[in-house]
């Protein structure tokens, strides 16, 4: 046995002392409050983000790049492991967490600009991405650096889950969307690891937001107006 592999049972042993009564409500089902969209990526924590710690709160999903999307026989809907807590567990909250740096993201901008040669897996991912992020090409500065042009991509992506989020027909009117990038690259000038809120509903515009939600106003940040 490896010793990595003694070290996650070693963990998941605190984990269980930790944890003992926190499943007796949710044993045996789940009215999760938000479910999560978050990237697949190791510096992304997805529920010690939001500080939680309580068995069916959240309902997390990830992949590469927070998609919404999936492709199916019938073109692009929203992704059954989205849309399951939403149809069945009766949660009213989507929540698209982008990030800093964004690997998928990286990735869907330099095919489109170079083309890139992956596996077909990750092809396929970046496929379900490279619709929605070319048009925004066409709006970055020529002048911009790599880098600050990848975390303004971060932040249309976002837009851009969120607005298949709203328009989708799967999703009732009810549901709130919201649209965060999670930062530990020190990109929005405030504490690593803090989430900062880029779109409520299809709201982008941070002066707006910051008039109706007063409370939260130092987490609503944009980079990007585009």
């Amino acid at each position: 046995m490896s010793q990595l592999l003694r070290d996650l049972l070693a963990g998941n042993a605190d984990h269980t002392a930790e944890f003992r009564d926190r499943f007796d409500q949710v044993q045996n089902s789940q009215t999760p409050d938000a479910v999560t969209v978050c990237c697949s990526d190791s510096r992304v924590l997805q529920d010690h983000m939001w500080g939680n710690s309580e068995p069916g709160h959240l309902f997390t999903c990830s992949n590469i790049g927070n998609r919404v999307i999936q492709q199916t026989t019938s073109g692009e809907t929203v992704s059954g492991d989205v849309l399951y807590p939403i149809e069945h567990t009766m949660t009213e909250t989507a929540v698209v967490v982008g990030h800093t740096g964004c690997g998928a993201v990286t990735a869907t901008y330099d095919d489109l600009t170079d083309g890139l040669d992956e596996p077909a897996g990750i092809d396929h991912c970046l496929s379900l991405l490279k619709p929605h992020l070319e048009p925004a090409l066409d709006h970055l500065p020529e002048d911009i650096e790599r880098a600050a042009a990848i975390n303004r991509l971060v932040e249309y992506n976002v837009d851009r889950q969120v607005e298949f989020l709203r328009d989708s027909d799967d999703v009732p009117d009810t549901v709130d969307v919201f649209g965060v990038v999670y930062d530990f690259q020190d990109v929005y000038g405030g504490q690593r690891g803090e989430v900062h809120v880029i779109n409520v509903d299809g709201e982008t515009d941070v002066g707006a937001l910051r008039a109706v939600h007063p409370d939260i106003d130092s987490r609503i940040n944009r980079l990007w107006e585009y």
